[in-house]
């Protein structure tokens, strides 16, 4: 019987309380000891049931040394990530970071490096990668089930109410007090259809990159982007393209399309659900299990297997958060192109739920597609070449 890692919490509200879950789960399972939660105000005894009686203070490095923690579940602000990163580093301690790692490519090479230099792991939190659908469909794309690959597709309809970007002091925000924030559709609710479809198509590192281009437009009244749409070239030579909102009409499950040259894959990232069609056979429908990241850095760390989501393999993303960083502030919409939805205090795009699949469909932009607020808008610096 292995003894359970010790591991400490940082961030144990708002998304942090999936982290405790989680946890809970594992501990049940004799695989980690919640040893610590760091937070600026403690957890209650009912949010700890089952849990014990971790320790708890605000001072994280303080915390990692008390409790002799071997891992760190950092879910915290993302302007925070490197800086608490490194403090767990230093330690020895390993890490699962919550995405996205940073919001600079800067603050990202400064984390990796030095988490590289310390000789500890890091798991980027994108669950999303644990997906058993995510080896499957490459090996259908590398064994030729959908012909030669075209380009691949992300589609993110959702739906978030103006109460969401007053969730956080950073939430809906691009800078906060002088420091990057770079919250937005694309980079924080939904860039699990960004790391995805890059997943799929093998351009996971900085490198696989060639350019990027963006349209970010925004129909809140916040300094992020709520309805956005990104191109990525990549070396691989077939493009990735990703269109988002937060304003749709009605919330639908998003998802990665495949585009062969004699079939596609629709892969619904958050239901590990998988649609195969190709030509000459009728389609054919896979649900597939999905390997917890937290579990896996366990495993990683007690059995040697394999890490599933490396910094390094997050590097691609990272530069499309660079681009987004980069861009012009996103364009606020006319006020003729949203309106509210009465009794919901949200912000409707009509139209854009359409939008958006047919830009995972099409591979185009917004403004590619003739939506008129996209092509009205001004993006003085659409493209972005990373090499």
């Amino acid at each position: 019987m292995t003894t359970p890692l010790p591991v400490v919490l940082a961030g144990a509200r708002g998304h942090g309380r999936w982290h405790v879950e989680n946890i809970r789960r594992l501990q049940q399972q004799g695989l980690v000891r919640l040893a610590g939660v760091c937070e600026l105000t403690p957890l209650t005894e009912a949010e700890l049931d089952g849990l014990g009686t971790p320790e708890q203070s605000a001072d994280f490095g303080t915390l990692l040394d008390s409790t002799g923690a071997r891992i760190a579940v950092i879910c915290t602000p993302i302007p925070t990530h490197t800086d608490l990163a490194l403090t767990a580093a230093e330690r020895g301690v390993h890490l699962l970071l919550e995405k996205p790692p940073a919001p600079s490519y800067a603050e990202f090479r400064r984390m990796a490096d030095g988490v590289a230099a310390a000789g500890v792991v890091c798991q980027i939190g994108f669950q999303s990668l644990g997906s058993h659908a995510v080896p499957a469909i490459r090996e259908l794309v590398a064994e030729g089930a959908i012909g030669r690959l075209v380009g691949l597709g992300g589609a993110g309809a959702w739906v978030r109410d103006e109460d969401y970007f007053r969730r956080a002091p950073w939430a809906g925000k691009r800078r906060l007090n002088g420091v990057e924030v770079i919250d937005g559709a694309l980079t924080n609710p939904l860039a699990h259809a960004v790391a995805t479809a890059l997943a799929l198509g093998g351009s996971t590192r900085a490198e696989d990159v060639t350019g990027i281009e963006t349209e970010l437009l925004r129909a809140n009244a916040i300094e992020s982007d709520d309805t956005s749409c990104v191109r990525i070239g990549t070396a691989q030579g077939h493009p990735v393209t990703v269109a988002a909102t937060l304003c749709a009409e009605r919330a639908d499950e998003p998802y990665v399309l495949v585009h062969g040259s004699t079939g596609r894959i629709t892969f619904w990232y958050k239901q590990d659900r998988v649609l195969l069609q190709r030509a000459g056979h009728g389609p054919e429908e896979f649900e597939h299990g999905r390997t917890d990241l937290l579990e896996n850095l366990v495993a990683h760390l007690t059995t040697g297997a394999g890490l599933l989501v490396p910094p390094d393999e997050t590097g691609a993303f990272m530069k499309v958060v660079e681009a987004i960083r980069t861009a012009p502030d996103p364009a606020p919409l006319p006020e003729s192109a949203w309106h509210r939805v009465p009794g919901q205090n949200r912000r409707v795009v009509p139209g854009i739920d359409g939008l958006v699949a047919a830009a995972a469909d099409t591979l185009s932009l917004y403004s590619e597609l003739g939506a008129p607020w996209a092509l009205t808008a001004e993006h003085p610096s659409k493209e972005v070449s990373t090499r």
